[in-house]
């Protein structure tokens, strides 16, 4: 009977340990990011919008992308899988564009879309990219910003942010910088690891070690 036990106890320790592992990893990485995650005030750039999951499972239908104040300006890049929608404010300047998937997007595969910005001299600090994720059965608002101090991974839906930092030299950037961004593909950050995902899934492995660990010392005192 104890030794029925004590082997339950193992099978379930190195399960448990299992299944956090790999689960929590996923639940982590099922965001909608932005790369690059930096750009340069008063420059421009191409920003990518990627995401590698839809919403419960149901595959991506489109993404509509909201724009920030201090953007001098904005240009959709066009892709064949979507087609694509442009609102603009009453300054003239484009306020939201929408992507549509000629084929909804499935769960094992990544979808991206991209953009062009420019900044100016009156760019915020942070800009943020308020994103709705439609699928074929619902929709997902990733639309939460962190508070001072608080860890942007601990939001259930963040929004996809940018930082504008100063040049080298304090001056605003060149062209030289925009044909940078063109001709080298900045690594996508679905593509990237997460290190909060990467973390929490050793974490989770360790976990079932230490439950196995314990049950095989339990059996031997038993024994």
């Amino acid at each position: 009977m104890h030794t029925f036990t004590t082997r339950r106890t193992v099978t379930t320790g190195i399960i448990g340990g299992a299944v956090l592992a790999l689960a929590i990893p996923m639940m982590a990485s099922a965001h909608v990011s932005v790369s690059p995650d930096e750009l340069v005030a008063g420059d421009h750039g191409v920003l990518t919008f990627s995401f590698a999951h839809g919403c419960d499972n149901s595959p991506t239908t489109s993404l509509r992308v909201t724009m920030p104040e201090g953007l001098a300006s904005v240009a959709p890049t066009m892709d064949s899988d979507w087609t694509i929608d442009i609102e603009k404010g009453d300054d003239g300047l484009v306020s939201a564009v929408t992507y549509t998937a000629l084929a909804p997007v499935p769960n094992e595969l990544r979808g991206a879309v991209s953009m062009s910005v420019g900044l100016d001299e009156n760019t915020p600090d942070t800009l943020a990219f308020p994103v709705v994720q439609t699928c074929v059965e619902g929709s997902t608002e990733w639309t939460q910003l962190a508070e001072e101090g608080e860890d942007p991974h601990s939001l259930d839906a963040p929004a996809p942010v940018v930082n504008v930092v100063a040049s080298a030299d304090g001056e605003h950037g060149g062209h030289d910088a925009a044909d940078d961004a063109d001709t080298e593909e900045a690594p996508d950050a679905a593509d990237a690891p997460d290190a909060l995902a990467t973390a929490l899934g050793a974490g989770g492995l360790v976990a079932g070690i230490a439950a196995l660990v314990v049950s095989v010392l339990a059996y031997r005192r038993r024994a």
